[in-house]
């Protein structure tokens, strides 16, 4: 059974108290590059944790002899975080410059810099992890939990899988996913075109055409529509995403530790990847800390369904299974369902 911490309270102290719970100290040696793993932020997104949040889990690690980075991979669709440059000036513009440790692009300046690790999985015998985190000493995953149009929440297995993919490895997870039209809600206003990475939107006879031979399933198209024209078929192919997000997962943490904080504040129905200023759905509900990043996701879902009184990720997204990427995590030997959550 696997040990959870949670505190309601967001402050610097309860922070730094989750962490030493979590066994930071058995985790961090002296000179162990550190890789604490956090998503910037798209411009103009207000979900993602926020610097103050993070500050004191550098310190603790230089505490301990410890080098710090925080780091992320790059994206495939376009945005201010699809190379290292633009990456690096969000990152600086939401204030991550201040936390006491260098920021570094893992996967480098235009996103092919990864090492291909074996993993010998069911859709992948080996995945392309970002280097820089590849070559890291010991992990700490820093998560903002919320809704996620794919998994039905983005937890720390995705942070993980997804985050620390390079953006050749992102195109392999993604490539199952094939939005399509429907041409009676297409008004032709074109806003999904420029936001397509692989330019396989055009517009024909004043609606939207996806050639799915280029397409490599991002998703931007969906969360750029207003009409709410595009969606993906949720069938088998989200179920392999999700498998495919986890065998990602199991290429980071091979032969490594990690501890794995979630962040449950600001708890919108997408993810931080989008340039949208989504409001909360719920009201914040804490931060949990735990070496599981099952059990801390499995815990993280559970709380916020009691304090939606429901099946919250269910009532934003019915026809994902969020289960998928739990259950097989834990196939895959990631970590347990059973916990134990003690509230400090």
């Amino acid at each position: 059974m696997s040990k959870i911490y949670f505190t309601k309270t967001f402050s610097k102290e309860k922070i730094t108290e989750l962490a030493e719970k979590s066994g930071i100290n058995l985790l961090v040696s002296k000179n162990d590059f550190v890789a604490i793993k956090i998503h910037f932020g798209e411009k103009g997104n207000k979900g993602y944790i926020k610097p103050e949040y993070v500050k004191p889990i550098v310190e603790i690690v230089k505490s301990l002899g410890g080098k710090p980075f925080l780091t992320d991979a790059n994206t495939i669709y376009k945005g201010s975080r699809a190379n290292a440059v633009d990456h690096l000036n969000i990152a600086i513009e939401h204030g991550f410059g201040g936390c006491g440790c260098p920021v570094i692009i893992a996967d480098g300046l235009r996103g092919n810099g990864y090492i291909d690790v074996d993993v010998n999985l069911k859709h992948f015998k080996s995945v392309k992890i970002a280097r820089d985190i590849y070559y890291a000493d010991k992990f700490i995953f820093l998560t903002h939990f919320k809704g996620h149009e794919i998994s039905g929440f983005g937890g720390a297995i995705k942070n993980i899988g997804m985050g620390c993919g390079a953006r050749q490895g992102k195109y392999e997870m993604h490539n199952a996913l094939k939005p399509e039209v429907n041409p009676e809600k297409c008004i032709g206003c074109g806003s999904c075109v420029r936001w397509c990475p692989s330019n396989a939107l055009k517009l024909s006879n004043k609606k939207i055409i996806i050639d799915k031979n280029i397409c490599v399933g991002c998703g931007e198209c969906i969360l750029s529509c207003e009409q709410y024209a595009i969606k993906i078929p949720w069938d088998e192919s989200v179920k392999n995403v999700q498998e495919k997000i986890a065998e990602y997962a199991a290429g980071v943490l091979k032969n490594k530790k990690a501890i794995y904080i979630n962040f449950l504040n600001y708890i919108t129905k997408f993810c931080d990847c989008y340039a949208t200023k989504e409001s909360p759905l719920i009201s914040d509900v804490g931060i949990l800390a735990s070496c599981d990043p099952v059990a801390i996701d499995l815990a993280s879902s559970e709380l916020i369904n009691r304090k939606f009184n429901g099946d919250f990720f269910k009532h934003i997204f019915p026809d994902i299974d969020c289960s998928v990427q739990l259950d097989y995590a834990v196939k895959l030997g990631l970590g347990e369902k059973k916990y134990q959550i003690t509230e400090i």
